[in-house]
């Protein structure tokens, strides 16, 4: 059952991959990628919409300019032919084209396939019109996190409460580890399994809801970090006094060591959101094993939030927050 959960996993991830668009950086005639040098921000070649600030304006329409010239000229050369002119010339942005984010709709651009129609665009309508509302897209961002982690509450508070289910389990899962350590005949392994269902059954333990809450959190969080990362409004906007779309690595080289706040919360957050969530169903060795990849991961979560964008540690911070208030409360119960 573990290594079907796991074969279940590793598929989800595959999947969310595959359908996943992508991020992509824009980048200048040289190569260079296209930088806000007052905030930081790498621009996004795949904007939803059109920035409203007058410097990220200028930065996407002389970069425009710029690759129009270098692809005319390599055209002229003989470098490259009409039909692939024509081709670089539609993947330049046109933010003259995009429709305003304030108007943004989820049918926006038309069809751009499964990922982008039905993930990306609903949400990123949701940030807007939550972001208009408040007056704030850091606190829409909040918002929007806490209402999705609402309407999946019903599926995370079920794991959350077989992961108690299976800690009360685990003593006499413990004891069927001891009493079949030595037996590895097929008779042996099956009065195991068949012992094994009757525990999950007295403790009320269905073991493939596990593994449930990933199989939403993992498109979730591609979702959330596409979209924001392509949300130009959250360019300009701030939250509790950090720039949305700058990250803590940009912020130090500007001198801004306030930002070193946002790492310590992901590492806290984290921390305690894994150490609720383990040894549900391990044995000592494997919780020691267990003990060493969360701690691993977490250090991997921390590092990689130095060059996230402060939006995307805003969702992060309020996801785990989250996790931790609501097995806290099924822990008390």
């Amino acid at each position: 059952m573990k290594k079907s959960n796991k074969l279940m996993l590793i598929i989800l991830i595959l999947v969310t991959i595959t359908l996943t668009g992508c991020t992509k950086n824009y980048k200048d005639s040289e190569g260079k990628v296209v930088v806000n040098e007052k905030t930081g921000q790498t621009l996004p070649a795949n904007i939803l919409c059109a920035p409203s600030d007058e410097d990220n304006l200028k930065l996407y329409k002389d970069t425009k300019e710029g690759l129009e010239k270098k692809y005319a000229k390599q055209l002229e050369e003989g470098d490259i032919s009409k039909k692939e002119y024509e081709k670089k010339l539609k993947e330049i942005p046109d933010v003259e084209k995009l429709v305003a984010c304030k108007d943004f709709k989820v049918t926006s651009g038309g069809y751009e396939g499964i990922w982008n129609s039905i993930f990306i665009k609903p949400l990123t309508w949701v940030i807007i019109k939550i972001g208009q509302l408040v007056k704030n897209y850091g606190l829409a961002i909040v918002i929007t996190t806490l209402l999705i982690r609402g309407i999946m509450y019903p599926v995370t508070l079920k794991t959350a409460k077989q992961s108690e289910n299976m800690k009360k389990a685990q003593p006499e899962l413990n004891k069927l580890e001891k009493k079949y350590k030595d037996k590895t005949d097929q008779d042996s392994m099956m009065r195991k399994s068949t012992e094994m269902m009757q525990i999950y059954k007295k403790y009320d333990i269905n073991p493939m809801s596990g593994c449930l809450f990933s199989f939403i959190q993992i498109p979730l969080f591609f979702a959330f970090y596409e979209s924001l990362y392509r949300l130009p409004i959250l360019f300009e906007d701030t939250f509790l006094g950090f720039v949305l779309s700058t990250s803590p690595i940009k912020a130090f080289g500007m001198g801004h060591w306030i930002y070193i706040l946002l790492p310590l919360l992901v590492a806290l957050t984290t921390f305690f959101s894994f150490k609720l969530n383990s040894g549900a169903s391990m044995s000592p060795e494997q919780q020691k094993q267990m003990k060493f990849t969360m701690m691993f991961m977490m250090m991997m979560i921390v590092f990689m939030s130095f060059s996230m964008s402060s939006a995307i540690i805003i969702y992060w911070i309020t996801n785990s927050t989250f996790t931790i208030i609501q097995n806290l409360i099924v822990k008390r119960r």
